[in-house]
């Protein structure tokens, strides 16, 4: 029977494309998803593969989830808590710490509960974000999540061998979760301060995570992969 890889945030995005090109290459595909049914199902249906609901934040609802998808070869975690942006000294405690808390408790659940069954083959990959070292302003709660879930991911490469952990970190992404935040302005901007001139792709980090899971990677993990067209060759900020 073919691996099963379980990509959580698999209806849209990173996910969807991670969702088709894992298909692409044999896996059998769970779609994990939390609100948007259409989008999921239809990736399901893309792939052959099963939407599943579940807010992976849950415990109970990640027991659910693994016992509908069975033993999981592949997790990527993709699911991502919208993040609130503003500056800290205006942002309520309760508003940055439920992006922190939201993005480890869906890592924190998933891992515990899938490392309990996963083969000596399997690999697990976060997506976390440029942001993790990059400052800008108003950032703050984003950057701190991911800053910590490249730091969880370490420790759980520490202890999981032989299953693989690696992060993958995009930089911009087009998305349609991204749109409300891009303009034309800003998306020539982030270009121009790339070393390819040009933003990142769904297709270009779902390649990236590909390739950690089925190519040839085995005696890579612990790392944290950038996908950034080279925005960290020049500096930007």
């Amino acid at each position: 029977m073919e691996p099963l890889a379980l990509i959580t945030g698999g209806g849209r995005g990173i996910g969807a494309a991670t969702a088709r090109e894992l298909a692409r290459r044999g896996y059998r595909v769970a779609v994990n998803y939390h609100r948007d049914a259409a989008a999921a199902e239809a990736v399901a249906a893309d792939t052959g593969g099963t939407a599943l609901r579940a807010d992976v934040r849950d415990p109970e609802r990640v027991a659910e989830l693994l016992a509908a998808c069975g033993p999981v070869d592949v997790l990527v975690c993709n699911a991502n808590i919208t993040p609130p942006f503003g500056p800290i000294r205006s942002m309520p405690w309760e508003t940055f710490i439920g992006k922190v808390h939201g993005e480890l408790a869906a890592v924190y659940h998933l891992t515990r509960a899938v490392l309990r069954d996963m083969p000596a083959h399997g690999r697990i990959v976060y997506v976390s974000s440029l942001s993790s070292e990059v400052t800008r302003p108003g950032a703050a709660a984003h950057a701190t999540a991911k800053a910590a879930l490249d730091a969880f991911a370490r420790h759980v490469a520490a202890e999981a061998s032989p299953v693989t952990v690696n992060v993958v970190a995009p930089a911009g992404v087009r998305t349609d979760g991204s749109a409300a935040a891009r303009t034309p302005e800003t998306e020539a901007a982030l270009a121009a301060r790339s070393v390819l001139g040009r933003m990142i792709e769904p297709d270009d980090v779902a390649t990236v995570i590909a390739s950690v899971v089925d190519g040839g990677m085995g005696a890579v993990t612990g790392v944290r992969i950038p996908v950034d067209a080279g925005f960290r060759v020049l500096g930007g900020p």
